[in-house]
């Protein structure tokens, strides 16, 4: 079993350790490869091509974070890579789980490969640009039964977002999902417009249980879900293919302005761990005792972010203390 281990820019190194950390005890082989600005500063590309076969013969992709400011609007970016690599993966699921510890417990499942950041895009000789969305039924149909499933593990309560009062890929997200519909009984299914999903999600979160949508969609509803429940800072992600490795990722950003500081919070990176542990390797118990040990960690040694004074090793310290308890 081998993890392939992206540690990216900014606080990815930092939280990447923490990660590292808390793996080492386990019988899985770990492996690090240039990604991001790193790999563009030494290669020129964020996704070099020995980084991505590393990444397709392993068992997961373990991601820190990438960006930095010197490469915004720049003709080549670190995200590109993080786009083409789940191209090249095929991580169509992106799971992003999102909860209070109390009455808010929502997952968000979002279609990762298709949609406006994966349509025809360009310029035209008259200066008008254009992004497209563009989706086709088995691309909506494998995301939408992936939807149904978990929801069939969790409260059996599915809403499926659109906007299919005027788009006519939303449309056809409905038409796909009615067709399955009967493949799952036990699961009650509703339809919500995406800016009624926003609104909701906001008021009242603890409504929803599993939310399905498409990819832009999705990038903005979880991340409005994470600052609901805690902020981006503490919130986890997987990105499941149906077949080889996925990619588990913290949803927080770079952060290049505490890069170096030894501040950073690990928190969503720990719980992509504990995702990795649990969707990559079946271990649903080690997964759980993780998620607790984070939760003892957040108690006794918060970071700054969240009101504390410790640091990402102190964190980290303390987690590993926990899992040995």
């Amino acid at each position: 079993m081998k993890v392939v281990c992206l540690p990216g820019d900014g606080i990815g190194p930092e939280v990447m350790e923490a990660a590292i950390r808390v793996l080492t005890p386990l019988p899985i082989e770990l492996e690090s490869h240039p990604f991001g600005g790193e790999a563009i500063e030494k290669f020129g590309d964020p996704l070099p091509a020995p980084t991505l076969e590393a990444c397709k013969e392993s068992t997961a992709v373990l991601l820190g974070a990438i960006g930095l400011p010197k490469y915004d609007g720049a003709a080549v970016r670190p995200e590109q890579g993080l786009i083409s690599l789940r191209g090249a993966l095929d991580v169509y699921a992106n799971l992003r789980p999102s909860s209070d510890g109390d009455k808010v417990n929502l997952l968000i499942v979002r279609e990762l490969v298709g949609g406006i950041y994966y349509g025809r895009r360009g310029r035209t000789e008259d200066g008008l640009v254009f992004d497209t969305c563009e989706y086709t039924e088995p691309q909506i149909e494998r995301i939408a039964r992936r939807g149904f499933e978990l929801a069939r593990r969790r409260l059996k309560k599915l809403t499926a977002v659109d906007k299919a009062n005027v788009l006519a890929t939303s449309r056809l997200w409905r038409q796909v999902i009615e067709r399955i519909k009967p493949d799952y009984p036990d699961v009650d299914l509703e339809y919500m417009l995406v800016d009624n999903a926003a609104m909701q999600i906001a008021r009242a979160p603890e409504q929803f249980d599993v939310i399905v949508t498409e990819n832009m969609f999705g990038d903005i509803l979880s991340d409005l879900a994470a600052a609901v429940t805690g902020g981006l800072g503490v919130a986890a992600s997987a990105s499941l293919a149906d077949a080889g490795p996925g990619i588990f990722e913290p949803v927080h950003g770079s952060a290049p302005d505490i890069a170096g500081k030894g501040i950073a919070n690990p928190t969503a990176m720990l719980r992509s761990v504990a995702m990795m542990l649990e969707h990559a390797f079946s271990e649903e118990v080690a997964a759980r005792e993780l998620r607790q040990a984070i939760d003892t960690a957040i108690r006794e040694a918060p970071t700054p972010d969240i009101g504390g004074t410790a640091g990402t090793h102190e964190f980290t310290d303390k987690v590993i203390e926990a899992l040995s308890a």
